[in-house]
């Protein structure tokens, strides 16, 4: 089946190393027409430039570019509510790891996966998907669902009182389409993408948290949807 060039998973590497960028861009653009390399950076200041200029499906990156952590600039490489990121990195540390999860980050695989492992990693993220290890998943999903029994009774009323009845019904459609891009989410509900950012923007600010994953963090813990209405869908 011949694969249009616009149903091509656009990605961007992104690795302090040449020889690592260059083995990647083989690994990838030998999977034409299915996917291709939109373009490669090997610092921050790049990436969040080509985020912006190729709008790329996935971004594979590492997390320490040079002694400088890319999950401080993560929000902003997906600030294009296209982008999803898959980590590639040498790092194990869980806090480290987990807080890539939660500023972002759909994947984490280390180096020494095999060539296959990221290809398959890279068209799951695009679909929407997950791709973590078991002891990740447990941590995750684990503090989230753990955080909803014993806070629920600490829920701040204040909070959700301050929440509009349209934006309550956005937080749910967010959280229930959590594996989607903005753009499908403001479909679903009829309205334009600017109009769910500037909502979006409301909620983070209402709620005090940092952005969609942290919404759907805030809303299992505090009871502002069932874990029933996620199906245990994708993070964003």
């Amino acid at each position: 089946m011949k694969t249009d060039a616009h149903d091509s998973i656009k990605v961007m590497l992104v690795d302090d190393h040449q020889t690592m960028l260059w083995g990647l861009q083989a690994l990838v653009d030998a999977e034409r027409p299915r996917m291709a390399v939109a373009g490669t950076a090997r610092t921050c200041d790049e990436a969040l430039a080509g985020a912006v200029q190729w709008a790329p499906d996935v971004i594979l990156l590492d997390l320490d570019l040079a002694g400088v952590s890319t999950v401080d600039f993560l929000p902003e490489l997906l600030a294009n509510g296209v982008s999803r990121a898959l980590v590639l990195t040498a790092a194990h540390e869980p806090e480290l790891l987990d807080l890539a999860v939660r500023r972002g980050a759909r994947g984490i695989l280390h180096k020494e996966v095999s060539a296959d492992q990221v290809v398959k990693a890279i068209a799951k993220i695009h679909r929407g998907e997950l791709w973590f290890d078991a002891d990740t998943m447990d941590r995750v999903f684990g503090q989230m669902l753990g955080w909803r029994r014993a806070l629920r009774s600490e829920a701040p009323a204040e909070k959700h009182a301050a929440l509009t009845a349209r934006e309550r019904a956005i937080v749910s459609a967010a959280v229930e389409l959590s594996g989607c891009a903005n753009h499908e989410v403001a479909q679903r509900l009829f309205i334009s993408e600017h109009t769910l950012r500037n909502h979006l923007s409301s909620i983070y600010r209402k709620l005090d948290v940092p952005n969609r994953l942290g919404m759907y963090v805030y809303a299992i813990r505090h009871g502002l949807v069932e874990p029933a209405q996620t199906g245990r869908r994708e993070l964003q």
